[in-house]
């Protein structure tokens, strides 16, 4: 298991030549934050401990020509004397990784230890084939940056990739396509961490655009709702990242070449759900997020989840909630700031 202290987590973040520096400063200071925020309410929160880890030892560039000072090298000691992250970041590089990855056997092979004992990894974009390389993800989902599907497909033909998702999680593995489903896994781990109010925090100071629920986004391996027909997993995640589109169900179905007639039938029979149902589940979950996380008006997230009418999304959180949204804001605000 990681060798970290209780009351600590540590946060291993991997430096090497073109590293996208965004890709270190974005997490960690949402990190930060997050912990900043917990303390302020709980004096036992985890204190977050930080170093960067290169293979060398030496100072290393990053794209945007910043430089990078290891608080770790690998080449320095055998890794089985190194300190076992909890987290360990891999961030994405900016060009073809081929050549870095053939030159960190050393990193690769201590990821894969690392893992061994209990480490968590999270990988962006490019990243993610430093995992690759260590074997860890053969037979396991992953995703990675669009411009590299074709090339990781060839090279790791064991992975099961999963392009059309921005996060992919596999027991204690988390691959993200691009740096904002970056920024929804370090929400999610911070509410894993530190709780849900502190997740809440982060998320409205770091993202001022609408972002989709980790949960939402993400394939998880093993899950017990996925079922085998193929084409409705496609349109279900279409669904779920096209909220606010006007197209009736019939024309969502034409535009997967299907009837309507068999679309319906096959979405039920996968799903268990009504295809109705199952979009107005997705609409009013998404929500009820927007109404607690953000200061959205009603008819705003109203138009954001695909009704153009608040008056329609009124009663829908009447007859499912027996709340109207504003009700529901003023609940599950008093609750989430009424845990520690």
């Amino acid at each position: 298991m990681p060798s970290s202290k209780e009351n600590e987590l540590r946060l291993g973040l991997v430096i090497y030549e073109h590293v996208l520096a965004t890709g270190l400063t974005l997490p960690l200071e949402m990190m930060l934050a997050g912990e900043a925020f917990a303390h302020r309410y709980n004096k036992s929160a985890k204190v977050l401990k930080t170093q960067l880890i290169s293979q060398e030892g030496n100072v290393v560039s990053s794209r945007a020509g910043l430089t990078l000072s290891p608080d770790i090298s690998l080449n320095a000691q055998p890794i089985e004397d190194i300190h076992i992250p909890d987290i360990i970041l891999i961030p994405s590089l900016w060009r073809n990784p081929r050549p870095i990855l053939k030159k960190h056997k050393k990193l690769i092979s201590w990821i894969n230890y690392c893992w061994q004992q209990g480490a968590t990894l999270l990988a962006v974009g490019t990243g993610v084939c430093f995992v690759a390389e260590s074997g860890l993800l053969d037979n396991h989902s992953a995703t990675t940056h669009w411009h590299y599907v074709e090339q990781f497909k060839r090279d790791y033909p064991k992975v099961a990739l999963k392009p059309d998702f921005f996060i992919t999680q596999s027991e204690r593995i988390y691959c993200a396509a691009s740096l904002n489903a970056l920024a929804d896994i370090i929400v999610h781990i911070i509410g894993q961490t530190y709780g849900r109010a502190a997740a809440q925090n982060v998320e409205g100071n770091f993202s001022h655009e609408i972002r989709k629920p980790y949960e939402e986004q993400r394939y998880l391996e093993g899950a017990v709702d996925r079922h085998p027909d193929e084409l409705i997993a496609q349109i279900q995640f279409w669904l779920r990242t096209n909220l606010s589109s006007e197209l009736s169900l019939a024309e969502i179905a034409q535009q997967f070449g299907l009837s309507q007639r068999s679309f319906s039938r096959r979405f039920k029979l996968a799903t268990g759900l009504r295809a109705t149902e199952y979009w107005q589940k997705l609409r009013i979950e998404a929500a009820k997020e927007l109404l607690a996380s953000s200061n959205l008006s009603i008819q705003e997230i109203s138009y954001h989840v695909g009704y153009q009418d608040q008056g329609h999304l009124t009663r829908l959180f009447k007859q499912k909630l027996t709340l109207t949204p504003k009700d529901y804001r003023a609940m599950v605000r008093k609750k989430l700031f009424s845990q520690n």
